[in-house]
């Protein structure tokens, strides 16, 4: 985890998606520094008996340490699976961004049916025309740069995470971020949370799933994140239970 020098502006813990890693925050990173975040985003590791033992409940852990070991106040954001952990977790943080997030249940039913085998080969079968259908608002450089850094992933988390795991409603300020043309999180099941747990929402239109961490528009959805931080944290630094 890459250290940066504390601030008064807070703390923010990015959690990536399934098959991907803290890199996935490359074009947020410097912008949440200059601002006066000090920002965490670690790698998700697989359980000491490998990828295909790990559960759900061993990223959970992760998340949970990572967080915990940050002072306030504290900016909690997750994108697709990283979103469902930083659900999870909420209640630790003092705000919380979710980005195309995994939904629990009883959105998660609703996710598009899908068969995980025990490791899913997402490095071994990455390809750099896959990458850029996946990421097509993506610049050539940064389709390049994802290609070059996808991972397998454990079948069991994401069987896990589709299944649906009830949660409550987080006590904390939410922002949810969904967009257009995702065909992994369809856009209603995000606008459908965001009502449900009265939160805010910020829609992009024909964005895909990974669009707003590594699209052309990254910058812009960053910049949008950090002033709605701005609007709440100083209920959020005095919210938490």
């Amino acid at each position: 985890m890459r250290a940066v020098a504390a601030s008064a502006r807070g703390h923010a813990l990015l959690l990536h998606g399934a098959g991907g890693g803290g890199w996935e925050w490359a074009r947020w990173r410097p912008l949440l520094e200059a601002q006066g975040l000090a920002v965490a985003a670690p790698d998700l590791v697989p359980a000491a008996d490998g990828l295909e033992a790990t559960a759900l409940d061993d990223y959970l852990a992760q998340a949970r340490a990572a967080l915990s070991a940050l002072p306030g106040p504290r900016l909690l954001v997750g994108a697709s699976l990283g979103g469902l952990l930083a659900a999870a977790i909420a209640d630790a943080a003092d705000a919380l961004v979710l980005v195309n997030p995994l939904p629990p249940a009883p959105w998660a039913w609703e996710l598009p049916a899908r068969e995980w085998p025990a490791r899913v080969p997402w490095r071994q079968q990455a390809r750099l025309v896959s990458t850029r259908r996946a990421i097509p608002e993506a610049d050539p450089a940064t389709a390049l740069f994802a290609f070059r850094r996808w991972r397998d992933e454990s079948g069991q988390v994401l069987a896990q995470a589709h299944a649906g795991i009830e949660l409550a409603p987080p006590r904390r300020p939410l922002l949810c971020i969904a967009s257009g043309a995702d065909e992994d999180v369809p856009p209603a099941l995000t606008r459908a949370l965001a009502t449900a747990w009265r939160g805010d929402l910020f829609e992009l239109a024909g964005a895909s799933h990974v669009g707003p961490l590594l699209g052309r528009d990254a910058a812009v959805v960053a910049g949008r994140v950090l002033d709605w931080w701005r609007a709440c944290r100083p209920q959020a630094a005095t919210a938490r239970l």
